[in-house]
């Protein structure tokens, strides 16, 4: 639930990069904040689990406006994905207005993201919310490892097990290199502000 700081004019709001573990959740968080830099409003905090991390920053999306005259900071966090922090997971989601899952595209990845997509939804559910309803974008990450000859997913077949019934935007990605990560942040920051607008009854 975004946060409205009459005051200062601020929406707070929070954007969780979800998926199953060493998909690429983090990469993408650090290439933003190494990439968008000027628009990181403190410092990253890594919070250190085995084979896994949970990383969070303030992020304010210049260039996409305002609302009704209020800037608009984002809480950008990635949760661990690895089948043990479950109760991690389901504390970073409270208060969740948006969500980026992160799919693994690897062929033997594939059980990983249905299962992360399934605890997703059921997560969300906990919290009163619907996967069908909240700001949603999908992204096919590691796209690039195909030019090394490692077997990976056709994009067909990664709709067809993830998004056959969500219909939500995605992206291909090479989050190490930047490629994807951009525009999986720009369109999952315009829904999320789309729907914010609907919630405080902003929209004309």
């Amino acid at each position: 639930m975004a946060v409205f700081n009459a005051k200062d004019r601020i929406i707070e709001c929070k954007l969780v990069f979800y998926g199953p573990g060493r998909g690429g959740k983090t990469t993408n968080l650090e290439y933003v904040f190494t990439a968008f830099n000027k628009n990181a409003s403190a410092e990253m905090v890594s919070i250190n689990t085995m084979g896994d991390r949970t990383l969070f920053f303030d992020f304010l999306p210049l260039g996409l406006g305002k609302i009704r005259g209020c800037e608009v900071k984002i809480q950008l966090y990635t949760v661990p994905g690895q089948a043990r922090y479950r109760s991690t997971r389901k504390m970073v989601l409270k208060g969740v207005d948006g969500v980026v899952f992160v799919a693994d595209s690897l062929e033997v990845r594939r059980k990983a993201n249905l299962l992360s997509l399934k605890d997703l939804a059921e997560n969300l559910k906990d919290e009163g919310k619907s996967i069908f309803k909240i700001p949603l974008v999908l992204q096919y990450n590691k796209r690039d490892l195909k030019e090394q000859g490692i077997p990976l997913l056709p994009v067909e077949v990664m709709n067809l097990d993830l998004n056959s019934k969500l219909k939500a935007p995605y992206f291909e990605a090479s989050a190490i290199k930047g490629v994807g990560v951009g525009g999986t942040l720009k369109q999952a920051l315009l829904l999320t502000l789309r729907e914010l607008q609907k919630e405080l009854k902003w929209t004309r």
